[in-house]
């Protein structure tokens, strides 16, 4: 599998992490729900923050912004939570069905 070369995936010593998180399961549904951020014209980092400014079980959102540019894009997420609708929250929810987030 590639990575991006800026993924801290590729940082050395993450060897045993990237075997246990990046499944090709995984890896699937990341591209089954980039689909989904693409029919909203949304780019997928902007899709998963809107998504979790939407969902109720999320009760703060933390950006990871480290340059203007990027603080720039996460925030269209503002914006963009208004195209989740319950019918584009559904579909994401029934990608990641019996997927178990992680929490760390």
């Amino acid at each position: 599998m590639m990575h991006h070369q800026w993924s801290r995936l590729v940082q050395a010593g993450l060897n045993r992490l990237r075997e246990r998180e990046l499944t090709e399961l995984r890896v699937k549904k990341v591209k089954d729900v980039k689909e989904v951020a693409d029919a909203l014209g949304l780019s997928l980092p902007v899709f998963a923050i809107a998504w979790c400014l939407k969902n109720p079980r999320v009760s703060t959102v933390i950006l990871g912004a480290s340059k203007v540019p990027q603080l720039e894009e996460n925030l269209k997420a503002v914006e963009a939570q208004d195209l989740l609708t319950a019918e584009v929250m559904k579909k994401v929810e029934d990608v990641l069905k019996g997927e178990r987030l992680s929490t760390w």
